[in-house]
């Protein structure tokens, strides 16, 4: 009897980071976190792999008891034919209706919007990072900007200290 030998292909455990919106954590302050799946198609699925997406002007909501993003750039696929996508559809996004009934619950007190922080692949499937926040004043803005300068600044003086004090132990 002969041994039939498969070929088991490793589950890819990494996340492979496409797109990211820094500017949300900017103009907002994130209050909590969820990560969604997609529902894509083929031809945004390939173009995704390529690397190639925006979701600095993507916005989500919730509408109907679903949860939607839209104004995601995915474009085109440059080998798709009659079946590629539109670049700026709304897509739909897969969460637990407890999570959904916790954004629309949310997002109807004042202040309160779903924005998009991350797209990425997890174990192969892509998944986007949504975030319930709140709007900054311009105040609150500056103030963040004023602590990353001071937090930077120290850690500067820092490790020019460490810089000088091994400097001293060497000569």
């Amino acid at each position: 009897m002969g041994r039939i030998m498969a070929k088991v292909k490793a589950k890819d455990t990494s996340n492979k980071l496409i797109a990211q919106n820094k500017r949300a954590r900017y103009d907002y302050h994130i209050v909590d976190t969820f990560e969604a799946g997609l529902v894509l198609t083929g031809t945004e699925v390939k173009s995704l792999r390529q690397g190639r997406a925006s979701i600095v002007d993507g916005y989500a909501y919730v509408q109907g008891g679903e949860a939607w993003v839209d104004n995601l750039h995915i474009p085109e696929y440059a080998q798709g034919t009659w079946t590629n996508h539109s670049v700026r559809r709304k897509r739909k996004l897969l969460l637990h209706k407890a999570e959904i009934e916790k954004l629309s619950s949310k997002t109807k007190e004042t202040g309160h919007t779903i924005v998009p922080l991350a797209l990425y692949f997890k174990d192969g499937r892509a998944k986007l990072e949504i975030a319930l926040a709140k709007g900054k004043k311009e105040y609150d803005k500056r103030q963040t900007l004023l602590e990353k300068q001071s937090r930077r600044e120290a850690e500067r003086a820092i490790s020019a200290a460490r810089r000088r004090q091994q400097s001293r132990g060497r000569g």
